[in-house]
């Protein structure tokens, strides 16, 4: 995708996210890797309303920052996940309702942080690793990210957000999208005798999907 085509949809697609309040104010940051190795990243500061195409940070092949606005303080969990998964096209963090306040409920299952309710977030998300507590812009993120090694392709910060890597961006935000929807689905469900997909259920899932979901 050319350079200009890919500001534009990365802007379209942060807006379309606020707007749905899957992020508010100046909350949450996207990266997207460029055709010729670099990255383009919602700039510091900046609401995913507002943001302008021609002032994402600019950072060339050697992960230098060549133009643009000063790159969010979240870099750390952006460059782990681009290293560590070559797959990674680009990477989402929000802070989304749902999600945070399941990852503040007790005996979550850390490796798997989302139950079992649907298809579609295994199908998307695969295991998701539920993360401590970290300060915002600490490099202990990105670190803690890093030592997965490229297993997951998705995790959440507890009482902070989710961050997911995809192929592109769209389905990095789609993939977020099912993880807020799926946070949701279980905070409504939380107490009840909901019927939850069964081991051979999943199993399936991963099979014919090809997800994976190995430790």
């Amino acid at each position: 995708m050319r350079e200009t085509d890919l500001r534009e949809q990365m802007c379209i697609l942060a807006a379309s996210l606020y707007d749905r309040g899957l992020t508010h104010g100046s909350t949450g940051n996207i990266s997207a890797r460029t055709e010729d190795g670099g990255l383009l990243v919602s700039p510091t500061g900046t609401s995913f309303g507002r943001l302008d195409p021609a002032r994402l940070s600019r950072f060339d092949a050697a992960g230098q920052l060549v133009g643009g606005d000063q790159p969010t303080k979240e870099m750390p969990l952006h460059s782990a996940f681009y290293d560590t998964r070559p797959s990674t096209g680009a990477v989402v963090h929000l802070h989304c309702c749902y999600a945070i306040a399941l990852s503040m409920m007790p005996d979550l299952d850390e490796d798997n942080f989302l139950p079992p309710l649907t298809p579609y977030a295994i199908m998307l998300l695969g295991k998701v690793k539920l993360l401590p507590f970290f300060l915002p812009g600490d490099n202990a993120m990105g670190e803690a990210v890093r030592a997965l090694n490229g297993k997951r392709s998705a995790v959440m910060l507890a009482s902070h957000g989710p961050v997911v890597a995809g192929k592109n961006v769209q389905s990095a935000c789609n993939a977020i999208e099912e993880l807020e929807a799926t946070a949701r689905l279980a905070m409504m469900t939380r107490g009840t005798q909901a019927t939850v997909l069964t081991d051979d259920q999943v199993q399936a899932l991963v099979t014919k999907f090809d997800v994976d979901w190995d430790d």
